[in-house]
C-alpha cells in the first residue's frame, strides 16, 4: 500500500487547492434561476462588485455556494479568489466615502487583552477595534458583507463617519496579534502549568519519585554485591512482567489488526458542516513547501470553511521565505512564533491555537500528504460520537519503506501500531497514545484540558491520557496520512531518543498521584498507561541484559558443560521473553500489512532482533537526555518527495 492516492507533486499550489464540495455541486448552479440568487445581492453588494470588477458569474456562484454551505457571500468570494480583504476593504470605504487605511499601528491599538484574543478567534467578518489618533478615538471596522446597510447608516452620520477607517481584515488582526505577541508566548510557555502544575512536565519528578530513583540506584548495586544470584534473579523476574504485559497487550491487539480498509462516507449537507482549522508546525521545513501545500490542497472541504494554519517560529527565516514565496490560498495564514524555551513542537501550537476558529482542529506534520477524505471521515465520527468523544486519529502509513532497511523497520511497527494496538484501546474504550500527526480534536474538548504541554516533547501520548483523565473518549478513523519514515539510523535515533523520553516525561507527570490517577481514568486505562508508558521502556533498557544473558549461558555451557541452577532460571526465562516478543512484535505487524506491503516481510522478521536492539540504544539515550536536557526537542529532518 505504498500509493493509496495521487502524491505526485502539481506545479502550483492553485491546482492543488480546489473546492471539492463546490466541484461535486457546480452543476446545481446551472439548474437554479440567476435571478432567485440576484435578489439575494443587495445593491450595495452589486456596487461593490462592479468597483472590483467582479463578474456577473462569479458572484451567483458565490450567492449559490453560500446558499447551499450557509456561509456568506463574502466568505464564498474570497475562498473563490474573486476578491481579496485589502481590494474589498478598499471597495467597500470607496462606496461610502469613508476613509480606508492599509495600515495599523499595533502600539496605538486600545483594546483589553481578552478583546484582543476574542478577535483573533474570529473567522472573517465585521471586526471592530478602537485606536488612538493625533489624541482622540477612532474606530477601525473590518467591513461584514452581510451588513452593509449597518455600515450605510453610521457613514449617513458625518460626525459618526469622521471618526471610522476602513482596514482590511487581514491589516487589523496582524496588528492585534503583534500587540498581544507577549500574552500569547507567556500563555503557550505557562498557560498549562499555571492552570494546573500537576499536569505539566515542566517540574520532571516529584519528590517520592526523586526518592525511588535514589533507593533503587542504592539497592540494585547493593543486592548485587551482597548476593549477586538473587538479586540478578529477581531483576530478570520483575523486567519479565514489563516484558510480558507488553506482549499479552500485542496479542489482544491481534484480535483486531486487519490491513486498512477504507469506509465509503455518506453525502455531507455543506449547510451542516462546521468550520475546521488546520495546523502545521513547521521548523527548518522550507524544501518540504511546495509538497505540503499540495497536500493541503487536496483536503476535500468546503474552503469557506477551512483555515490553514502554518506555524513556524520567527526566527526560521528560510521556512518563512519559501511560505512567502508561494500565492498563498486566503484560507492559509502564516503565524509566527517568538523564539523562546521551550523550543519545541507543542509550545508551537499553543501559541497557535488562539488564531483558530474552527469547532475541529486537525493536526498534520509538514511531511505528510493527508488522504483527501480525512476531515470528512473524522467530521462524521464526531456528529455519530456523543460529546464525549475529543479526539479521532487517523493512522499513519510509511510510504517510503522500499528506501532501506529502516524505513522498513519502522513502517513494519507503525503497521502493527495504528492498524492493530491503536484500534483494539479504541474498541475497548482505552485510553490511546495519539500519534503527532493526523490527530483531529473537538476544539471545545482541547480548551477544557488546557491544550498542549510545552514541556512535554511527546505532546500526543501526554494528551491522549490527559483526555482520558477528563472523561473524553478517544476512537481511530480509517482514512491515512503517508509520511515518510527516518532513511537511516542517524535521522532515527534521536527522534525515538525523544519519543522515549517523552513517554517517561509523561509516566512521571501523570503518575504523581497514582491513586487520583486510577480513580479518574479507571482500572483498564491506568494497567494500560503503565504498560504503554513505562512498560515499553523498560522492556527496551532490558533487552540487551537478556540477549547478553542468553548468549553468555550457551556459550558457559559448551565451555564447561555445566551451568548453576539460577543461571538456568534466568536463561529460560529471558529465552523465553525474547520468543514471545519477538513473535508478538512480528505477529501484529505482518497481520496488518496489506498485499503490496509484504515483499520486505521477510527482511522484517530477520532483522527484527537488529531494530530491538536499536530501540535499546535510544531507550538508554533517553534516560541520559531527561537528566541533562529533558526538554530539548529533536529535530527529525525531512526530505521531500519531489524529483529534480
Amino acid at each position: 500500500m505504498a500509493v493509496l492516492w495521487g502524491q505526485e507533486t502539481e506545479p502550483a499550489f492553485h491546482s492543488g487547492f480546489r473546492d471539492f464540495a463546490g466541484e461535486r455541486h457546480a452543476h446545481d448552479l446551472h439548474s437554479v434561476s440567476r435571478t432567485e440568487f440576484s435578489s439575494v445581492i443587495s445593491r450595495d453588494w452589486w456596487n461593490i462588485l462592479d468597483r472590483l470588477a467582479v463578474g456577473r458569474s462569479a458572484a451567483l456562484r458565490a450567492a449559490f455556494l453560500a446558499s447551499r454551505n450557509a456561509t456568506s457571500l463574502q466568505a464564498e468570494l474570497l475562498a473563490a479568489g474573486a476578491i481579496e480583504p485589502t481590494g474589498f476593504a478598499s471597495a467597500v470605504a470607496a462606496e461610502f466615502g469613508l476613509r480606508f487605511v492599509a495600515r495599523v499601528d499595533p502600539d496605538r491599538l486600545l483594546m483589553r487583552e481578552n478583546h484582543r484574543l476574542a478577535a483573533l478567534k474570529r473567522p472573517r467578518g465585521r471586526l471592530i477595534a478602537r485606536i488612538e489618533e493625533r489624541g482622540e478615538t477612532a474606530l477601525l471596522v473590518v467591513p461584514d458583507g452581510d451588513d452593509l446597510d449597518w455600515l450605510r447608516r453610521l457613514a449617513a452620520n458625518p460626525e459618526t463617519a469622521a471618526r471610522i477607517r476602513i482596514v482590511p481584515h487581514d491589516v487589523l488582526r496582524r496588528a492585534i496579534a503583534e500587540r498581544s505577541r507577549e500574552n500569547l508566548r507567556r500563555d503557550a510557555v505557562h498557560g498549562l502549568f499555571t492552570r494546573d502544575p500537576r499536569l505539566s512536565a515542566r517540574i520532571v519528578g516529584n519528590a517520592w519519585q526523586g526518592l525511588v530513583v535514589g533507593a533503587l540506584l542504592v539497592a540494585v548495586p547493593l543486592g548485587l554485591l551482597l548476593d549477586t544470584n538473587k538479586t540478578l534473579v529477581t531483576l530478570h523476574l520483575a523486567a519479565t512482567l514489563f516484558f510480558a504485559c507488553c506482549v499479552v497487550l500485542r496479542v489482544l491487539a491481534l484480535t483486531v489488526a486487519a490491513p486498512l480498509r477504507l469506509p465509503a462516507l455518506a453525502e455531507d449537507d455543506p449547510a451542516d458542516m462546521p468550520r475546521y482549522s488546520v495546523l502545521v508546525a513547521l521548523r527548518r521545513e522550507a524544501e518540504m513547501v511546495p509538497q505540503l501545500l499540495v497536500a493541503l490542497g487536496r483536503l476535500s472541504w468546503p474552503r469557506s470553511k477551512l483555515e490553514i494554519k502554518l506555524v513556524c517560529e520567527a526566527d526560521d527565516a528560510e521556512t518563512l521565505e519559501a511560505l512567502r514565496a508561494h500565492g498563498l490560498h486566503p484560507s492559509i495564514e502564516i503565524i509566527e512564533v517568538p523564539p523562546c524555551e521551550p523550543r519545541t513542537k507543542p509550545k508551537a501550537l499553543a501559541y497557535a491555537l488562539p488564531f483558530c476558529s474552527g469547532e475541529i482542529v486537525a493536526l498534520f506534520d509538514a511531511e505528510d500528504r493527508p488522504h483527501p477524505l480525512q476531515l470528512r471521515e473524522a467530521w462524521q465520527s464526531f456528529r455519530s460520537g456523543g460529546d464525549d468523544l475529543a479526539c479521532v486519529q487517523a493512522p499513519l502509513v510509511v510510504a517510503n519503506f522500499q528506501d532501506g532497511l529502516t524505513p522498513r523497520l519502522f513502517a513494519f511497527e507503525y503497521a502493527g501500531l495504528f492498524r492493530g494496538l491503536l484500534p483494539w484501546l479504541a474498541g475497548q474504550g482505552l485510553m490511546l497514545p495519539l500519534g503527532g500527526t493526523s490527530n483531529h480534536f473537538r476544539r471545545a474538548a482541547l480548551d477544557d484540558i488546557g491544550g498542549w504541554d510545552p514541556y512535554n516533547v511527546t505532546e500526543d501520548a501526554d494528551l491522549g491520557l490527559r483526555l482520558a483523565r477528563f472523561g473524553y473518549r478517544t476512537k481511530t478513523i480509517a482514512h491515512p496520512t503517508l509520511e515518510d519514515g527516518p532513511r537511516d539510523f542517524a535521522t532515527w535515533l534521536p527522534q525515538r531518543t525523544r519519543w522515549f523520553k517523552g513517554w517517561l516525561q509523561t509516566w512521571l507527570v501523570h503518575m504523581r498521584s497514582p491513586v487520583v490517577l486510577a480513580r479518574q481514568v479507571g482500572t483498564g486505562t491506568f494497567i494500560v498507561s503503565q504498560i504503554l508508558f513505562l512498560g515499553l521502556l523498560i522492556s527496551a533498557l532490558v533487552h540487551p541484559f537478556f540477549v547478553v544473558t542468553i548468549l553468555w549461558t550457551i556459550g558457559k555451557l559448551a565451555v564447561t558443560g555445566t551451568v548453576s541452577l539460577s543461571n538456568s532460571i534466568i536463561f529460560f526465562v529471558d529465552l523465553a521473553n525474547i520468543a514471545f516478543g519477538y513473535g508478538a512484535f512480528l505477529a501484529l505487524g505482518a497481520q496488518t500489512l496489506a498485499s503490496g506491503e509484504r515483499s520486505g516481510l521477510r527482511r522484517a522478521v530477520v532483522f527484527t532482533p537488529v531494530y530491538w536492539l536499536m530501540l535499546s540504544v535510544a531507550a538508554w539515550r533517553s534516560l541520559w537526555e531527561i537528566w541533562r536536557r529533558p526538554h530539548h526537542w529533536n529535530k527529525t529532518p525531512h526530505v521531500s518527495r519531489r524529483r529534480p
